[in-house]
């Protein structure tokens, strides 16, 4: 009754070991398939004293393409040179602007006026 609700107990399936001419014939079809969507293909060396193949990676991506670029040392120098040079003219603008001098309050009479002066 409680198998019927339950579904019953499920056996694992056991993993098959990939033979050596399987296990190679899905590596390659997958990096043939890979290849085949890449705008620009990767130069291929093989060193047939090592049997290994280097595939050279293109410089950028296409899922890398919407990321920006990290910036190179040189360039986030210059930047940094840059900006301090601004701030330091602003800093002289502000210091060399002319100030205004500060007149009294609307409504305040002179010190030099007294009572006697305003009848």
């Amino acid at each position: 009754m409680f198998k019927f609700l339950f579904g019953g107990k499920k056996v694992a399936e056991e993993a098959v070991p990939e033979s050596d001419r399987e296990q190679f014939k899905r590596l390659t079809t997958d990096l043939n398939a890979l290849i085949e969507t890449l705008p620009i293909k990767p130069k291929i060396t093989f060193d047939p004293a090592t049997g290994q193949i280097d595939l050279e990676e293109p410089e950028q991506f296409a899922d890398e393409a919407l990321a920006l670029p990290a910036p190179d040392a040189e360039a986030a120098e210059a930047a940094a040179k840059v900006t301090a040079a601004e701030k330091i003219s602003e800093g002289d603008a502000v210091a060399s602007a002319p100030t205004a001098p500060v007149g009294a309050p609307v409504g305040a009479t002179s010190p030099q006026t007294t009572a006697s002066d305003a009848r």
